[in-house]
């Protein structure tokens, strides 16, 4: 349950007084739908009202604040017209301006003969000075006591600043004392205010540097954020280790027939990720690793190796992918290994029915069947294995953890779990998304592969693009053209292929196939074995391509629109290409002008292919909530940790949860009772359940 100290917290938004259920659901769509999330709906900005002017001599279009005497109201005589209050000071007179105002509120409001200190920005209309909709109206003993600045909240349509202002008002009014639960000497060296404080403190700022991320206060609540995410990570990887395993030791039979069927050698970085899973698989406890690596590093290879292990020791093997695309990629690639191996490999995707389907599961079931590679649909009821000892999961951002346990849990003893991804991603976010996980890095890639000379293009220079595919045609090289991320709208990219595919096939008739998510799989397929084989030359695309799609002879990509994508998604559809023993390139198609943040992007891309170099610049330009493209389900989604600003933080606060575990695993002493609080407060509701069940 709870602790009965954070209700006031965790109530609805309506229960705060003059939140309708209009504004609640305004409140609710522009912050949270509870009084916590106000709280943690930090400003964004200031308003400085500390200036003060004179009706004459005020700034045209900058925020003063006005000492008025109200002189006298003109409601409008038409309703389109707007309300005028006249108001005066030594030097002048001024128009208050409203439109669609309530006259009783107005003239409650204005008083005629009295003062009224009226803050916002003066503009000139028929040569008089006039001020429309002020921002902050006061009498004079509520301006004694105001703050002069004033915090600016991230707002939606419909939902002024200054209803929203008042709900997190009343929302920090509410936030109660709660026990400490930082070290005090930690909290000291660090300059830190207690959590209540910081509170107060966000919402209150003094000046604009009260709102940087660097701020103490902004740092304390992050930092109580990133304690709670490193202690329900660690509390749910103690639970893992507790859980039963099986040590598998192969004796590499199986493993070294692979390996004489490669055309090639392992890296050293290879070889090394392999000892390591080696170690996880020969423990008891089961083994939670992250395999990383950057695009064409070669992790299949090593997931598939690992499998053999279990394969070795009469256990199966299963790798399941995010998309069909990619778990049928992954079958061909590996099945030349495993025939050569001498074990039986199938594929399963939501394609496969009737009997096809039936003989997968029936071989599976009656341990016939060594490896199974699919899709989502791996962890589908009537999926029974006979002894699952290794599951590899591709692409793990792409699935949430409830899949990635129903995976591991097909086994009769919990199987051993290997999570790959391409996807690059920064020590620091690693350390919140995957911290549950030991992680092992693969920072070279195969011998032979050449770089790709990559370079940025107007659109405006279309013409010259495909005059250059056609070159690249008739020196007998493939191309993918990727087209534009319209939007989070499947459909609408779809369109946006199908028109660059009837474009381009007017100039290269017959040579040109389209590929997108909403394809039938028989067509997908036919259009990838056509563009590898060769009697395509050209594969137009959705983003669809980004992961799994192996053509080694395709020697060209051009991604149109390219600023409207993320780094890593761009470094993941220049990895497409650049496979092949010919040199490559990769075309990024801008429209000009672009942004301080595009640009940044495509210089980065144009300089660098180390993926890790890559995604780093992408979290500084983007943030952790875009950094893989969409918000995935395993991502974490901090509201006050800003993992660009506060990166030093998260080692602390993951050294940290391990001290505070070691010392104290069910949280029992005083510190750890506090510590169940923040977890309840940040949400980690379920970590203080697995605390409870032992």
């Amino acid at each position: 349950m709870r602790p009965q100290i954070l209700f006031p917290l965790f109530a609805a938004v309506g229960e705060l007084k003059g939140v309708g259920p209009s504004f609640a659901k305004l409140i609710a769509k522009a912050a949270g739908p509870r009084v916590v999330d106000l709280i943690w709906h930090l400003p964004s900005g200031v308003l400085d009202w500390s200036k003060r002017s004179t009706t004459r001599d005020a700034p045209s279009g900058e925020p003063v604040t006005l000492k008025l005497l109200i002189v006298d109201h003109s409601p409008p005589r038409i309703k389109r017209l707007p309300y005028k209050i006249r108001a005066s000071d030594d030097t002048g007179y001024i128009d208050l301006v409203f439109f669609k105002a309530r006259n009783d509120y107005l003239q409650r409001t204005f008083p005629v003969g009295q003062t009224r200190f009226v803050s916002g920005r003066v503009e000139t209309f028929q040569d008089r000075p006039q001020m429309a909709h002020p921002e902050r109206v006061l009498t004079p003993d509520a301006f004694e006591t105001a703050s002069q600045i004033e915090p600016v909240y991230p707002t939606t349509e419909g939902l002024s600043v200054r209803v929203l202002s008042r709900a997190v008002a009343q929302a920090v009014a509410r936030a109660p004392t709660l026990p400490e639960w930082q070290d005090p000497a930690w909290l000291k060296k660090q300059g830190w205010p207690s959590w209540h404080d910081a509170v107060v403190s966000c919402h209150a700022p003094s000046a604009l540097s009260d709102i940087d991320p660097a701020a103490s206060a902004r740092q304390r609540l992050a930092y109580d954020e990133l304690v709670a995410n490193q202690l329900a990570l660690n509390i749910a990887r103690a639970k893992l280790r507790r859980l039963k395993g099986r040590a598998l030791r192969g004796d590499g039979h199986l493993r070294a027939k692979a390996l004489g069927a490669l055309h090639f050698s392992l890296t050293n970085s290879q070889q090394a990720a392999l000892e390591e899973i080696d170690r996880d698989l020969a423990a008891p406890q089961r083994m939670l690793r992250l395999l990383q690596g950057d695009v064409g590093a070669g992790k299949t290879v090593v997931a598939f190796l690992a499998m053999l292990t279990a394969v070795e020791c009469g256990c199966q093997g299963a790798l399941m992918a995010p998309t069909e695309v990619l778990a049928r990629q992954h079958g061909q690639s590996l099945m030349p290994l495993a025939e050569a191996a001498g074990v039986s490999l199938a594929v399963l995707t939501g394609r496969e029915r009737g009997r096809e389907r039936d003989s997968v599961l029936t071989r599976l079931q009656e341990g016939q069947l060594d490896i199974l590679v699919g899709t989502h649909a791996l962890i589908s009821e009537d999926v029974l294995f006979h002894d699952l000892g290794v599951a590899v999961i591709d692409e793990q951002h792409r699935f949430g953890v409830h899949q990635r346990l129903a995976l591991s849990s097909k086994a009769g003893d919990p199987a051993d779990i290997l999570v790959m991804t391409a996807t690059p991603i920064p020590r620091t976010l690693a350390l919140t998304v995957y911290g549950d996980m030991d992680i092992t890095r693969l920072t070279e890639k195969p011998a032979g592969r050449k770089p790709i000379a990559t370079r940025a293009i107007p659109l405006a220079r279309l013409d010259e693009v495909i005059e250059a595919v056609g070159r690249a045609i008739k020196a007998d090289e493939r191309v993918f053209w990727v087209c534009p991320l319209v939007e989070e709208n499947e459909d609408l990219d779809v369109t946006a292929a199908e028109q660059r595919f009837a474009e381009l096939d007017k100039d290269f008739h017959g040579r040109v196939r389209l590929l997108h998510g909403r394809m039938k799989g028989a067509e997908k397929d036919a259009a990838i074995e056509d563009f590898r084989s060769g009697r395509a030359a050209v594969l137009v695309a959705t983003t669809v391509i980004e992961v799994g799609v192996d053509v080694p002879d395709a020697t060209v990509i051009v991604v149109e629109h390219a600023e409207r994508f993320g780094l890593a998604q761009l470094h993941q559809l220049r990895g497409r290409v650049g496979r092949g023993a010919k040199p490559s390139s990769c075309i990024l198609l801008y429209q000009a002008p672009l942004g301080e943040t595009a640009r940044a992007r495509l210089d980065c891309l144009r300089h660098t292919e180390d993926g890790f170099a890559i995604a780093e610049e992408d979290l500084r330009l983007r943030g952790a909530g875009e950094l893989l493209g969409e918000r995935q389900s395993g991502m974490p989604l901090f509201r006050l940790a800003n993992l660009g600003a506060h990166g030093e933080l998260i080692a602390a606060a993951r050294d940290d949860a391990r001290l505070i575990l070691s010392r104290d695993p069910d949280l029992k002493s005083p510190r750890g009772e506090a510590l169940r609080v923040l977890l309840y407060l940040f949400e980690q509701d379920e970590a203080v359940r697995t605390l409870r069940s032992g």
